[in-house]
């Protein structure tokens, strides 16, 4: 049900989950960078911002220069501030990680700069090459797809990016905790990047329906395909229907509700609620069902810690918020009553010559909310046979180019990742480079093309 806690406590308590530095904060640490020459925190960020080059400037007092320093090499590095995770990649390689054990605060430092920007934008950072007359078709307005058009948009090119959804952002704008990203941000950062021109968004058109792939090929001088996991796996295990069971949802989809909701207290939330699944999407739901006012909340993982894909730090910080979290606990019905879900029957697991394998005793997890968080997948119906998959995802070489001429893509829909926003921003970044030497290289299209 709404309404467990107020809208303002709600807010007030989101705000305040991961504030921002303060001048001063951001001053001491900026201060304890020691500017290495041959970083290994820049070797460990995805896009290779020139980290002690932006803090060094954060010390000088010059925000604007910093920004520019990270947008340069990360044209979304205000929204990567909040949701890498920085404790495994840029914080876990600084040298004072190694001397002290408390690394510089790399993320909340690139927040510090980036948001000064963002308050007061000044003058373009950054402007367009002279046109080119080449037009490039971008599918989905996610981190992956936003990075290349700004790439594209900057060569000269002129974009077209296609949404299936109402808004852009992608996963920034629908798949992430409302306190990594609070105050809009995600939709004041695609304005800032859409403002270099060139770039047109059309939201409400999915591939396979309004466009196709070959529609696009046809009209247009090369394809980006950032499409991300549309797919929801499944539990694998017996569920009622969803008639017959309120309370049963996808993670997913409970925190896009959250992030579009203009009354945060109006977004329903069990009394006692269970997550079942082991990543960040589990760690977002479980938290923000806290803050929602759950009385109780569970993670469910079927392996150990040390196999959980959420990291030490996104543990600690669900725990530190009242979460519990059950290891050893493999899902193997999920319970119903009266149409409604009361909870769910585990298996206990244990390692055996590295092989997970139940115990025998089963267990059961009293619940009236059950969110499944346990990966998404990659559908590939709306690109149909075109393209050679990987792990049942779509292959590519190091430039982001497809089985298919004229196709590239990057992010999470491309084989090999990570499903880090920071890493579909370095896949945008390569294949625009990619594709704008490739179509420089072409002679000019026939302007029918372009009609």
């Amino acid at each position: 049900m709404p309404g467990r806690r107020t809208h303002e406590a709600i807010a007030s308590d989101i705000a305040a989950a991961k504030p921002p530095l303060t001048p001063a904060q951001a001053l001491v640490q900026a201060e304890r960078c020691h500017y290495c020459h041959d970083a290994p925190c820049v070797t460990a960020c995805p896009t290779g911002i020139d980290i002690p080059s932006f803090i060094a400037r954060i010390a000088q007092g010059n925000l604007r220069g910093a920004a520019s320093a990270i947008l340069e090499a990360n044209p979304l590095g205000g929204m990567c501030a909040r949701v890498c995770p920085t404790e495994v990649l840029c914080e876990d390689a600084c040298v004072r990680h190694t001397l002290e054990d408390k690394p510089v605060e790399i993320g909340l430092l690139q927040r510090h700069a980036t948001d000064a920007l963002f308050a007061k934008p000044g003058a373009p950072l950054f402007t367009r090459a002279e046109p080119t007359g080449r037009r490039v078709a971008v599918v989905g307005a996610g981190p992956a797809g936003l990075a290349c058009a700004h790439g594209l948009a900057r060569a000269g090119h002129d974009v077209v990016v296609f949404e299936a959804r109402a808004k852009g952002g992608g996963l920034n704008e629908y798949g992430i905790a409302s306190y990594k990203a609070t105050g809009d941000f995600a939709q004041a950062e695609l304005d800032w990047l859409l403002s270099i021109g060139g770039i047109e968004l059309r939201t409400g058109v999915a591939l396979g329906d309004a466009i196709t792939l070959e529609s696009l090929r046809a009209d247009f001088d090369a394809v980006f395909l950032g499409l991300g996991l549309a797919g929801v796996n499944t539990l694998g295990i017996p569920e009622p229907g969803a008639e017959a069971a309120a309370g049963l949802a996808d993670a997913v989809d409970f925190i896009a509700e959250l992030r579009q909701a203009s009354d945060l207290s109006a977004v329903p939330v069990g009394r006692h609620v269970l997550v079942i699944g082991g990543g960040m999407t589990a760690v977002d739901a479980a938290v923000q069902s806290k803050l929602l006012g759950a009385e109780t909340v569970t993670i469910a993982y079927r392996r150990g810690a040390e196999a959980m894909p959420a990291s030490a730090h996104e543990r600690a910080w669900a725990q530190t918020h009242g979460v519990s979290i059950r290891y050893w606990a493999a899902p193997e019905a999920v319970l119903a009553e009266g149409g409604q879900v009361t909870g769910v029957r585990f298996a206990a697991t244990r390692l055996d010559g590295g092989k997970l394998v139940p115990t025998g005793e089963t267990f059961v997890l009293h619940a009236d909310r059950v969110l499944r968080a346990i990966g998404q997948t990659f559908v590939a119906a709306p690109v149909g046979a075109a393209f050679r998959l990987e792990q049942g995802r779509i292959a590519t070489d190091g430039e982001g180019r497809t089985s298919l001429p004229g196709v590239w893509a990057g992010g999470d829909c491309c084989a090999g990742g990570r499903d880090l926003t920071v890493e579909a921003v370095e896949h945008g970044k390569v294949a625009a480079r990619s594709i704008d030497a490739a179509l420089r290289q072409q002679p000019a299209a026939p302007e029918s093309r372009h009609g």
